[in-house]
């Protein structure tokens, strides 16, 4: 019967089947089959292939966030923040648990594989990656060799875990190593330094010799090659334009650093969004990839954002010695169907646009985009991003110099051309430096391109950038943490006069509860289940003050527990009595004074990983500083209250 054709009455049309004849609406179905058909002519007028990569974006961000929501959170975003926290002595449930490891390779992998369209790198996720492994490893030796488990073990395995992530990601084993110490800690001990270098040698090497086995290169090489020359590299005149790049990256990252902390923070304060993330994160993450997706679009937006070049091939071509400007000044070359290896360049070159305005156009667009990609659930780095976009800002200054003085610039008498690409790399690591507030990412450009002939004027640009970010905003990992108000202590920040003048005794806390040994054990008992503290300091005697040691909550509770109800008549147990039966005790190691500085207490907390320390005065236990304290002493430095 469905095989059953005919005309309407009175129609010229084309056979319809009877089953659609007699089925309940026709001309409504017909008129939503027409639509659709049209629909698709004008959708597909430009290749359908384009629209089902748009939707590859988009399913790569939603199979990425999947796998976190699947088995947990602590996958999601970049882990470098968490990690700060961890080596500041706070312990992050399940953060380094190995169970997480399998998710978070999953989700890189789908972030890794949208491209261009999210945008983002893997160098935060596989710090996080390799500090599992070692927190793992920490505890396989720890239980092989049959050692007492020993805090500052795992921290040794910890911090050349981290190194280790960074110099396998960019086969870069000293800029990662000291990359790794200036963002994760304040201080560093030297014996952790061979440490650090020796497993992340291990795993550059490595990484860079899968590549020859695989025949991706015949030897071993850096990652990104450039033919800089290197007589005459630059001249002395162009150490002016180098510093000038620098600043203007310092500037760029105080206003990226200012909006991208404000936005985050928008987003978690917003009623909309914060619903949003807290109930339906497959959705936020979906409508964000969707807008991504339809910006870096190649036929339309992403022809002037060089979308169809990936990360690598981003820097390949930014890093490129030719001027690009002269090169098309009396030219108009086409614009390849495909990516031309041997002439990425003719990605950033449009006859209308010219190249300075796409990279105008690259720096506009990515300077938001990057911003809202960075509120995506899923585990992503923010590196490379960053560390690309500065390399264009150098590259439009570096073309326009080389507009201004096409012949080169005069020196001595001798004329040497401008090079684009030297002014690229410096801005990838003025600006990344900035960014994150380390000096390292200029030792990681000579590695990466495997060339130091600019380490000056490169060294000088970092410094110059990071001059004036470091003294505007706080880092692109310390803003996060602010904003996901995570447990860390934050720097004294201008180091005035006034703030050495400031004692422990201007702010610590005088309502301490002590513990005398005399104390009878109902007063014990009410102390013990109307406070929540996890140690209680004890002392000598109620009348004397003196602090002798501290005895843990958990411990006193165990001991209260196996007490015997019954005991002497006529006898009053105390205390005292307690910890003769075996209630475990520690020494007071380290104590403050109230005449201790805010600086040398910072100090010790910093150094020494520590949460809380007692303050005694001539032996007296008169008050306590914890991590609250510190950090309220530190904001009224910086926001004096309103005087009353």
């Amino acid at each position: 019967m469905e095989e059953l054709v005919g005309l309407r009455e009175g129609s010229s049309g084309d056979p319809v089947t009877l089953q659609e004849l007699w089925g309940p609406c026709p001309r409504i179905r017909r008129g939503i089959r027409g639509g659709l058909e049209w629909l698709k002519q004008k959708l597909f007028r430009v290749g359908e292939d384009w629209y089902f990569l748009m939707t590859l974006g988009v399913l790569m961000a939603l199979i990425s966030y999947a796998m976190n929501f699947a088995i947990g959170r602590v996958v999601q975003g970049s882990g470098i923040p968490e990690l700060k926290t961890i080596l500041s002595g706070v312990v992050l449930e399940d953060y380094l648990d190995i169970t997480n490891f399998g998710a978070k390779v999953v989700g890189l992998s789908c972030t890794l594989a949208a491209g261009s369209t999210i945008f983002l790198g893997k160098v935060g996720p596989f710090v996080h990656l390799s500090v599992m492994i070692a927190a793992y490893l920490g505890r396989v030796r720890t239980k092989t060799i049959g050692e007492p488990g020993n805090k500052s073990k795992q921290n040794e395995m910890l911090v050349a875990g981290a190194a280790v992530g960074v110099a396998t990601v960019f086969a870069a084993p000293f800029s990662g190593v000291l990359f790794s110490i200036e963002v994760m800690s304040s201080h560093f001990s030297v014996w952790d330094y061979w440490r650090g270098f020796f497993a992340a040698t291990c795993g550059a090497f490595t990484f860079r010799l899968l590549s020859v086995f695989n025949s991706e290169e015949e030897t071993i090489t850096c990652l990104f090659k450039t033919s800089f020359p290197v007589d005459i590299p630059y001249d002395l005149p162009e150490i002016f334009f180098f510093v000038a790049l620098g600043a203007i990256c310092g500037v760029l990252s105080c206003a990226y650093l200012f909006c991208q902390r404000t936005f985050l923070g928008f987003t978690k304060t917003n009623w909309f969004f914060s619903k949003l993330l807290a109930t339906s994160k497959p959705l936020y993450s979906a409508l964000a990839a969707l807008v991504l997706a339809s910006i870096t679009y190649p036929p339309g937006a992403g022809r002037f954002l060089a979308s169809r070049l990936s990360m690598s091939e981003h820097l390949d071509s930014l890093f490129d010695n030719n001027a690009w400007a002269l090169m098309t000044r009396n030219s108009s070359p086409p614009w390849p169907t495909e990516p031309d290896p041997e002439n990425l360049w003719l990605e950033w070159y449009h006859p209308r646009f010219t190249i300075f305005g796409t990279l105008a156009f690259f720096l506009v667009m990515k300077f938001w985009m990057l911003i809202l990609a960075t509120t995506i659930p899923i585990p992503a780095g923010y590196f490379m991003p960053i560390f690309i976009f500065g390399a264009a800002t150098g590259r439009l200054l570096g073309e326009a110099l080389s507009v201004a003085f096409p012949e080169g610039i005069v020196a001595g008498g001798v004329t040497n051309p401008i090079v684009p690409g030297a002014y690229a790399l410096a801005g990838a690591a003025a600006f990344s430096g900035a960014v994150t507030h380390t000096i390292s990412t200029a030792l990681l450009a000579f590695e990466l391109t495997g060339q130091i002939v600019h380490s000056l004027p490169v060294l000088m640009a970092v410094l110059a950038a990071n001059a004036i970010a470091q003294s505007c905003q706080p880092s692109f990992y310390d803003g996060t943490i602010i904003v996901k108000k995570l447990p860390y202590l934050p720097r004294i920040r201008g180091r005035k006069i006034g703030s050495h003048r400031v004692t422990v005794e201007h702010f610590m806390n005088r309502t301490v509860t002590t513990l005398a040994k005399d104390t009878p054990l109902e007063e014990v008992v009410k102390v013990v289940t109307s406070t929540d503290v996890a140690e209680y300091p004890l002392v000598e005697s109620t009348e004397s003050q003196i602090l002798v040691g501290i005895v843990g909550r958990a411990q006193l509770v165990q001991a209260l527990q196996a007490e015997s109800p019954s005991w002497a008549p006529g006898h009053q147990r105390c205390l005292q009595d307690i910890l003769a039966g075996g209630c475990p005790t520690e020494p007071v190691t380290l104590q403050l004074s109230p005449e201790t500085s805010l600086h040398q207490a910072h100090h010790l907390f910093e150094l020494l990983n520590l949460q809380l320390l007692f303050v005694t005065s001539r032996g007296r236990a008169v008050g306590s500083v914890s991590w609250a304290e510190m950090k309220k002493a530190i904001s009224n430095l910086t926001n004096p209250p309103a005087p009353k």
